[in-house]
């Protein structure tokens, strides 16, 4: 079964999960303040998940819906970013970093690299992102990476019975080649 390339930034790779990772991210993704701002990671995080998910990317690289990309630094599984293909050359990049790696620029080194392999190598016209506002550290992210902001969907879906506001970003192909020739 194909898989996504491996892709290395100054101190992140990007490759496939293995069926190896599932310990660490069952560990990590654990953590109520991953659940807390993702919208599709349960808490608690069930036994088995973990396994049930890495063993879909696979398919979903296949059928060209989504490209996963587990996070490794110092060695170590430290999150995931994936790029969701919505048709059209528009896609969105989605990722999450474990508690212990927090406040070290990795979510952005990694958002910075997807965003290029989305346009480069997958050839989208339009990538965006979106968080939910109380998460503030992953809107700097997306600005980091060139994303400008497109406006907020207030109280626009639940999580744990919590209405939540969410933050638009959005990049196109014509503004991140602009920003490659002036920089």
């Amino acid at each position: 079964m194909k898989q996504p390339p491996t892709l290395r930034t100054e101190r992140l790779t990007l490759r496939p999960f293995t069926s190896a990772d599932a310990l660490a991210v069952q560990r990590l993704a654990s953590a109520y303040e991953v659940a807390l701002n993702t919208l599709m990671i349960p808490h608690p995080y069930p036994d088995g998940a973990a396994e049930e998910w890495i063993a879909k990317h696979g398919e979903d690289f296949e059928e060209n819906r989504i490209h996963h990309f587990a996070l490794e630094a110092e060695g170590e599984v430290i999150g995931a970013i994936g790029l969701v293909l919505k048709g059209d050359g528009i896609a969105e990049i989605g990722y999450w970093i474990g508690v212990p790696y927090w406040k070290r620029g990795y979510a952005s080194e990694a958002a910075a690299e997807v965003v290029r392999y989305g346009f480069e190598e997958c050839g989208m016209q339009r990538i965006f992102a979106c968080h939910f506002t109380r998460n503030a550290p992953s809107g700097r992210v997306l600005q980091k990476v060139g994303m400008q902001y497109e406006g907020t969907l207030r109280r626009h879906l639940v999580k744990w019975g919590e209405r939540i506001d969410l933050a638009f970003y959005g990049l196109l192909r014509e503004e991140w080649d602009a920003s490659r020739s002036t920089g």
